[in-house]
């Protein structure tokens, strides 16, 4: 059960009940109702009082969809932390290897705002990492902007080695150059200054989230320092795009 259908129960039955005991204070709709309803059914008065004492203290459908959301939680990220064990393993037959504390794994998700109310735009709901750095910077691409950005736009796996990206374009002028020569996917979207943003992530990788039909809602990225052509391969891909077909059947209350 959903949180938000919990919710919507608990509050709708205590409604219910507190209606039916508002009814029967002012006769609604008329006395005789309440007076053989409380000759054939002398029950029901007790019942509304004991619906109201327990939904408006305790919200039942609420703590089940909790302990339900825990237990959830606790299975997808234990698959997230197994695909991510061997995206790892894969990831040290760089060289050098990188470090364990080093990739990150993120899960991203199509939100909607009113800066942008239509297409909406890529929220970052949950990052798994083994170290505490690099830190995780504020980032919420539209369509189109960053590797994730891309990966929405084609609805399909990206992969960009940033580093050597990074090598070649040491300035604004050869960035600019290279953007409108090869179109802005060849710089990720990004201008200037949101490529010097992103650029200490030297191979960063995307796969998409599709729902039950088959659209895109979101995405996962995996990016390290280095090591893009070690990990651009059909092991590391394999895991990737096994977590995102596991996720987009899953709840994501329970990230």
């Amino acid at each position: 059960m959903k949180t938000l259908t919990a919710k919507i129960a608990d509050r709708s039955i205590l409604l219910g009940a507190t209606l039916g005991l508002a009814a029967r204070q002012y006769d609604l709709p008329n006395k005789q109702f309440w007076s053989e309803t409380a000759e054939e059914r002398p029950y029901i008065l007790l019942a509304l009082i004991c619906t109201v004492g327990l939904f408006g203290a305790f919200t039942p459908f609420q703590e089940y969809a909790s302990r339900q959301r825990t237990e959830r939680r606790s299975v997808v990220r234990q698959q997230v932390l197994q695909h991510f064990g061997k995206m790892l393993v894969v990831a040290k037959r760089a060289h050098p290897p990188v470090e364990t504390g080093d990739l990150g794994l993120h899960i991203w998700l199509i939100r909607r705002s009113f800066r942008h109310p239509w297409r909406g735009y890529l929220r970052r709901v949950a990052t798994y990492r083994l170290g505490s750095t690099p830190t995780t910077r504020s980032f919420a691409p539209i369509m189109g902007v960053g590797v994730v950005g891309l990966c929405w736009k084609h609805n399909g796996e990206v992969s960009y080695d940033v580093q050597k990206l990074a090598s070649r374009l040491t300035n604004q002028q050869e960035f600019e150059t290279c953007r409108d020569a090869a179109g802005a996917d060849a710089v990720m979207g990004f201008s200037w200054s949101g490529f010097q943003r992103v650029m200490h992530r030297g191979a960063v990788f995307a796969s998409p989230i599709r729902n039950r039909n088959g659209d895109f809602i979101g995405c996962i990225s995996v990016d390290a320092r280095h090591g893009h052509d070690a990990m651009n391969v059909d092991d590391f891909w394999h895991e990737v795009n096994s977590l995102c077909s596991r996720l987009g059947h899953d709840d994501f209350d329970a990230l």
